[in-house]
């Protein structure tokens, strides 16, 4: 039996799974890693801890498994940049997450000084805190002007590639058209690092990795780390790696990954689609693992909002008391809960929205607000589907969802209800990490081909039931809602324009752009 390891880094916590050619999961390791929050809006982690909890969760899934695996696949979460010295390794500082939003302003001068269309046109993508380059040039100009470190032993790159640098001891220096397409410095027209782009955010060329197919070659992981030499051959980035893990590589085909975030792809074959409408073009994979095109949909804050009611008010003591709290309700008694906890992503892109709660009477309960934040994930993803569909035209038949989320059933059958299609949800649901394994796999010759790897696999259906029509009735609470949120972001962004900017001022400080780009104000969108 041959075997792939997986490495599944992501936001919260480092995992690696093996998994055999048959599709069985015979080991596996996880490890927290701290989260860093030094302003208000700021989010970091430490490069340095992510190595180290990814050796250990693959060195803890060897273990288990008790085999040499053919190949390595690396997962990633996506946005998050770390700079580093190539003479030292070691990183300038703390990688500034996707959740950061210390870029918004910079963000908002792109867009007031017009240049959105041409961001839109090269890379998919729109200006907004999210992405990689304004993050990677505010590290250049705040830490590696403040060290000295001269520009041509600089390395950059997103998490797989600071892993793949690791793990071959700084032999390669690699990404993936995926991982590439999300930095806001790839053109996805040509498949190539945009100089315009570079350019317009201050980026040196040769800071940036090497873009290698998705199921390729990125060397070879040295021996002294997990014991034994092993070829590096499948990378993806986190949301086109579970698209791949869902059997999605056809145009039509679709997934909805429910974690930290919310995070929806529609692939859309070989052929760039029109996009628009608050929807992203990113690069996906083929049944082969060569780079294709998707449409996707980010809603930030999903499971995050289930957590911060954990974590930050104690309504629940555990996520999994959700499901019991909503089902407690026969319906939603008109409370709704918008978690802009960092800013909106699809499809209203408002950088300045905060986290809005609607509709509390004397009668509110704790249940309220749980419910509350669950119908969110699925009224987001309704509205994300519908921008989708006015996109491309595409219909779809069936939603295939994964993520932590999807173990609530009153969720799923919500989801099916509200969007009048069947969800399907599979038996393993760590189809992150099942499809860098698969894209490792087909590179290395564990499976002949996707077909092959994803025989193995098999799904639960829910289908649209009696409460469909009230759950669908909802939408139009739900949209009110939102719309009060950006509402108050908008007019808020119009008074902090009116108002005279000053040194002490804390949203300023969290906000501040740095010395160069001092003369940039605030402007709200129309």
């Amino acid at each position: 039996m041959r075997h792939v390891l997986t490495l599944d880094q992501g936001t919260t916590s480092s995992r690696a799974l093996v998994v055999a050619a048959d599709g069985r999961v015979v080991g596996r390791g996880q490890r927290e890693f701290t989260q860093h929050f030094p302003q208000p809006g700021w989010v970091e982690h430490d490069p340095e801890e992510i190595w180290a909890t990814t050796l250990a969760s693959a060195r803890e899934a060897l273990a288990e498994a008790g085999v040499v695996p053919d190949a390595i696949g690396i997962t990633n979460q996506r946005e998050t940049i770390v700079l580093w010295d190539r003479a030292t390794g070691r990183p300038l500082d703390r990688a500034l997450v996707w959740q950061d939003r210390r870029t918004t302003q910079r963000c908002l001068a792109l867009r007031a000084a017009g240049q959105a269309d041409a961001i839109h046109q090269a890379t998919g993508l729109v200006p907004d805190p999210y992405f990689s380059a304004t993050k990677l040039e505010w590290l250049l100009e705040h830490k590696a002007r403040a060290a000295g470190v001269p520009t041509d032993r600089l390395a950059a790159g997103t998490i797989d590639t600071w892993l793949i640098w690791r793990l071959t001891n700084g032999a390669v220096h690699a990404t993936d058209p995926t991982n590439a397409s999300r930095t806001m410095l790839y053109d996805i027209n040509t498949g190539a690092w945009s100089p315009q782009l570079q350019a317009l955010f201050n980026v040196p060329s040769g800071i940036l990795p090497e873009v290698r197919p998705s199921a390729g070659d990125f060397g070879t992981s040295a021996a002294e780390h997990l014991g034994h030499a092993m070829p590096i051959r499948g990378v993806a980035g986190d949301q086109q790696a579970a698209l791949f893990g869902q059997g999605c590589w056809e145009a039509g085909q679709s997934k909805n990954t429910y974690g930290t975030g919310a995070f929806m792809l529609l692939h859309t074959g070989p052929a760039r689609p029109v996009g628009g409408q608050g929807i992203l073009t990113t690069i996906a994979c083929d049944a082969e693992g060569r780079a294709a095109y998707a449409l996707e949909a980010s809603i930030f804050v999903a499971g995050a909002a289930v957590q911060w009611l954990r974590d930050g008010l104690g309504l629940l003591s555990k996520a999994p008391e959700s499901e019991a709290m909503a089902r407690s309700l026969s319906g939603n008694d008109g409370v709704y809960f918008v978690p802009a906890l960092t800013g909106l992503g699809a499809p209203s892109w408002e950088p300045e929205a905060r986290g809005t709660i609607v509709g509390l009477t004397r009668g509110t309960t704790r249940e309220h607000l749980v419910r509350a934040a669950l119908e969110a994930m699925a009224y987001g993803t309704a509205d994300v589907l519908e921008a989708m569909r006015g996109a491309s035209g595409a219909p779809l038949e069936v939603l295939r969802v994964d993520g932590g989320a999807t173990f609530n059933d009153w969720l799923m059958q919500f989801q099916a209800d509200v969007l009048g299609v069947p969800v399907e949800r599979p038996d393993v649901i760590e189809t992150t990490a099942m499809g860098a394994a698969g894209l490792a796999g087909i590179a290395a010759g564990v499976w002949p081909d996707a077909a092959a790897f994803f025989a193995s696999r098999s799904y639960h259906r829910f289908a649209p039931a009696a409460g469909a029509n009230g759950a669908r009735a909802g939408l139009g609470g739900w949209r009110r809602a939102v719309r009060a949120s950006v509402a108050w972001a908008r007019e808020r962004g119009r008074a902090r324009c009116r108002a005279p900017r000053r040194t002490g001022d804390a949203d300023a400080r969290a906000d501040a752009p740095g010395p160069r780009r001092a003369t940039y104000v605030r402007r709200s969108r129309p």
